[in-house]
């Protein structure tokens, strides 16, 4: 656990450094400590260290995490089936990764059944990947204006993920996009949409994307590798 806890320092502390050069405070950044092969002990401890926010890829573990610890906030940050829609509607605090239409029909009507408000991001692929998910930013627009007819569904922010690069520098740009598109939309007037969030940025390059403008970033490894 001692490894856990300097890595969670060195994380917290380039967090506060790149907040900083991007104009911003430490506190206007939330941490997502991302779960992914991680056991119950060590995202307990972690929580200890005052963590509140926890993100899981999919849907299983995020059930079976949550169980063990569910006074934190839990993040579903992995691509979501529709017929899984059911598990994570009014349990989690926020889903990044609402990537098609027919998913938001789905988190709506589930929403609208258990009378709540069902908070997500829209998953934004600029990078281009045809393995990533997500739609375009030419489609974004669109998706928003869309939105009024799904009374239960609240979009918040995007989310993006940048390629896997040996020279982190080149997802620069990827993260510029993301925060000028948001910028761009956010004073629009779409319902059920306010665009107050930009979920961009993991281990290898959280620093850069909060530099560019994420107040979110989803970080994994940077925390609990060697733990």
């Amino acid at each position: 656990m001692d490894k856990v806890k300097a890595n969670l320092l060195k994380v917290q502390q380039n967090i506060e450094k790149a907040a900083y050069k991007s104009g911003r405070k430490p506190a206007d950044i939330i941490l997502v400590a991302v779960t992914k092969t991680v056991e119950s002990d060590t995202i307990a401890f972690t929580h200890e260290q005052g963590i509140s926010n926890f993100g899981e890829n999919r849907v299983q573990q995020l059930k079976r995490k949550m169980e063990s610890l569910p006074e934190a906030n839990w993040h579903l940050i992995g691509r979501l089936q529709t017929n899984k829609v059911k598990d994570v509607v009014g349990k989690v605090s926020l889903i990044h990764s609402l990537d098609r239409w027919n998913l938001a029909e789905e988190l709506n009507r589930r929403g609208e059944f258990l009378g709540v408000k069902v908070p997500t991001l829209l998953q934004v692929n600029i990078s281009g990947e045809e393995q990533k998910a997500g739609i375009t930013a030419g489609e974004a627009e669109v998706f928003l204006d869309s939105l009024g007819q799904l009374k239960n569904l609240r979009i918040y922010g995007f989310m993006t993920m940048a390629p896997w690069l040996d020279n982190v520098e080149e997802a620069r740009p990827i993260f510029k996009e993301l925060f000028q598109l948001k910028e761009k939309l956010k004073h629009q007037k779409h319902s059920n949409v306010e665009l107050k969030y930009l979920s961009m940025g993991m281990s290898q390059d959280y620093e850069i994307a909060i530099e560019e403008g994420a107040n979110i970033v989803r970080v994994g490894s940077a925390i609990f590798s060697g733990e």
